[in-house]
């Protein structure tokens, strides 16, 4: 049975720092600037032989009800209530403040374990800190230092007193472990949801999940890290990922901001299908057509979202545009899908879980070699490449080399001569013949080896 511990205390004494080292990631992000955390966080942590899941919470803080800080204290206590026992850490070098003092009644209160953690002890600045924690009366301090990795073992002993002995697994060869496709088949598909700030990606995964897990909020960049959260729909399970809004480069100015940016995109490399929510009001807009192009050269499957749908008129024809928008403004991912959404008013939803199912099987599609080559003489016939300085270019023939996303090595006479456009060409009518809507297709030219080019020619 896993155990389940929740990191708390105020902003800014080194919650995700220590979430990162026991999780072996950096998965929060972590600067100096108090309240970096807003969602809380879950990942699976490691201490020793001692496994737990490990919650990273927002700062302890107080906020007027309604407003964000005391939204983000909501998150922090629903994590209390799911966990078998607290970590409540304090800064030893900045002692107790009257924050701490107010928060440890707090912990107290939740009626659970707690493990009273001095951090940033390292060195002697950390001594006096850690002696006055005493006055809290949550038991020892353990001193550590995350960001050092000193005094893990000190806290080893003391979650190894509150964890349930663990059971021995049998001995097993890894090799013995064959997945079959259908087990395959059944992983979690992996999904970034991206966009520009104020889009309504939080407000969808919460509609998805049923419950208020992210924060949402009218202000822009309310999501500073990637949250990933676990979704059963139809008898399928997806790990959606929640994203900070992406802007143009040219605005991003402050640190936080940048470093929320690039765990986007880490997301982005590490989805299977990304879905890129538009604004209904301002969709299609440069930075939506920057993002498209990051996803299809990152490889990734694409659905396009129109969200805030019940906000516009006129709803049918519209859909047609968008449609014929796609493909217009987005030739290289042509006929990816687009899906009209509501994630405040639950519209679209069951359409936009199927799009990404499809999304995800043609990112998956392998086609036969015997059918590709049919194909592949079919469409050279019907348009021949063009000759380059005067000397036809010869094309062998085509296999496919992996999918996800379909990628093909097309072997021929004069690789570097052949021409984008009729690539482009090549694409185009692959994507018609084997129905490969909207992902990202690969052709690689690889010259055939001539079997006579180790003989010498013969003297003039």
């Amino acid at each position: 049975m896993s155990f389940t511990i929740a990191i708390i205390g105020r902003p800014n004494v080194g919650k995700s720092t220590l979430f990162n080292r026991l999780v072996g990631q950096k998965l929060a992000l972590v600067d100096n600037e108090p309240g970096v955390t807003r969602d809380r966080r879950e990942g699976e942590g490691r201490l020793g032989d001692l496994e737990f899941t490990l919650i990273d919470t927002a700062g302890l803080d107080e906020g007027a009800k309604g407003s964000l800080t005391a939204r983000m204290q909501e998150q922090t206590e629903v994590a209390i209530g799911l966990a078998d026992a607290l970590m409540f850490v304090f800064d030893a070098r900045a002692g107790l403040t009257p924050n701490d003092r107010a928060f440890a009644d707090f912990a107290r209160r939740a009626n659970k374990p707690v493990v009273l953690v001095a951090n940033k002890s390292e060195g002697k600045h950390g001594e006096l800190g850690a002696m006055e924690s005493y006055a809290l009366g949550l038991g020892d301090p353990i001193q550590i230092s995350a960001e050092h990795g000193e005094g893990l073992s000190d806290l080893y002993d003391a979650l190894r007193v509150l964890m349930p002995e663990p059971v021995e697994a049998e001995e097993f060869d890894d090799d013995d472990i064959i997945e079959t496709d259908e087990e395959i088949a059944q992983r979690p598909i992996r999904v970034a949801i991206v966009g520009r700030p104020n889009a309504g990606k939080s407000t969808l995964i919460n509609h998805l999940l049923g419950e208020e897990r992210l924060l949402t909020s009218p202000e822009a960049g309310t999501t500073r890290d990637s949250i990933s959260v676990e979704i059963t729909w139809q008898g399928r399970e997806f790990r959606v990922f929640d994203t900070a809004g992406l802007r143009r480069r040219s605005r991003i100015e402050e640190k936080l901001e940048k470093l929320s940016v690039a765990d986007a995109l880490r997301a982005v490399r590490f989805a299977e299908v990304v879905v890129l929510m538009m604004d209904s009001q301002n969709r299609f807009e440069e930075q939506d057509l920057r993002i498209a192009d990051l996803i299809e050269r990152e490889g990734r499957a694409l659905v396009l979202a129109v969200n805030k749908w019940d906000l516009m008129e006129k709803k049918g024809s519209l859909i047609s545009a968008l449609r014929i928008d796609t493909d217009h403004l987005l030739p290289q991912v042509k006929g990816a899908p687009v899906v009209a959404v509501s994630g405040l008013m639950g519209e679209g939803i069951d359409r936009l879980m199927t799009a990404i199912e499809q999304a995800y099987a043609v990112w998956n599609k392998r086609v036969p070699t015997a059918t590709l080559n049919r194909w592949f003489e079919q469409a050279v016939d019907a348009n021949p490449p063009p000759a380059v300085s005067g000397r036809r270019l010869k094309l062998n023939y085509i296999t496919q080399a992996k999918a996800r996303p379909p990628s093909f090595i097309l072997f021929c006479s004069r690789a570097d001569a052949v021409p984008t456009s009729y690539l482009r060409y090549l694409t185009n009518s692959m994507r018609e013949a084997f129905e490969l809507p909207g992902t990202p297709v690969r052709i690689s030219l690889r010259e055939k080896a001539n079997p006579f080019a180790h003989k010498r020619k013969r003297p003039s």
